[in-house]
Order: structure tokens, then C-alpha cells, then sequence
């Protein structure tokens, strides 16, 4: 069962602001850069991401039917992460353990708490590094 939506609201007020403050640098938080597919507004959403051997592995704390998610499989989008940017494509849902065992032992922990269970893997090609010119 993922986290009610009324956090959601919560969330976006309130925690996103202060999460955005540090998720291009502090892993495994990160920025997630999307473009609304109905609106063609940019939207950026912290995110925690975590590293697989294809890209990055999000767990879907509010479920399958984010908006952010919808975007990405309408297009593609764009992760930073430590300050590196990567370009996200073909996204693929995951479900149970088959998503659990790409994350941290802590993190699987207090997704179980929570009753998280669904998972995104993302495809991921680095694009640059701010550090680097």
C-alpha cells in the first residue's frame, strides 16, 4: 500500500522545497527533470534514487500513477545526481522483491514498513558533469 496522497500535498509544501535544496548533491537524493505531457510545463521532483547496473532504481512511495513517472514514459527526462546529469529513458516497472533487492538493505527495510512495493528502474546515460567544463 503506498503513502496516502493527502501527504502528497504535504509534501509538495513542505518537504519538497527543503529536499530541493540539497538533491542535486547529496545522494540518494536527486532532482527529477520532466515536461508535463499534457501541458509541456517542466517540472522538477526530488527524488530517491538509487544506482542499478542499467541506470537508477526508484521506489514508487505513492504508487504506479505519479504524474512523474506518466511523463517519463511519454518521453524521457533528465536525473541529476551528485551534480552529474543523466538523460532517463525506458522506464520499467518492478513489483515485490524483483524491485526490493535493487535498493539498499535500509532502504528495503522502511519501504516494508511502509508497504511500499512498486519500483521503477530507469535507464540512464550520464550527459555531463557540472564539475567538468
Amino acid at each position: 500500500m503506498p503513502i496516502p496522497m493527502w501527504v502528497t500535498r504535504v509534501n509538495r509544501r513542505v518537504t519538497n522545497p527543503l529536499m530541493m535544496a540539497l538533491s542535486d548533491d547529496v545522494p540518494p537524493l536527486a532532482t527529477l527533470h520532466h515536461v508535463g505531457r499534457r501541458t509541456g510545463r517542466r517540472h522538477r521532483t526530488p527524488i530517491l534514487a538509487f544506482p542499478t547496473a542499467r541506470g537508477f532504481v526508484v521506489a514508487l512511495t505513492y504508487g504506479p500513477d505519479v504524474q512523474w513517472l506518466r511523463n517519463l514514459e511519454a518521453g524521457e527526462a533528465r536525473l541529476v545526481r551528485r551534480r552529474v546529469v543523466y538523460r532517463l529513458t525506458d522506464p520499467v516497472r518492478l513489483h515485490g522483491d524483483t524491485g526490493a533487492r535493487l535498493v539498499p538493505a535500509w532502504t528495503r527495510a522502511a519501504l516494508r514498513a511502509l508497504q511500499v512495493d512498486e519500483f521503477v528502474e530507469l535507464h540512464a546515460k550520464m550527459l555531463r558533469s557540472s564539475t567538468s567544463h
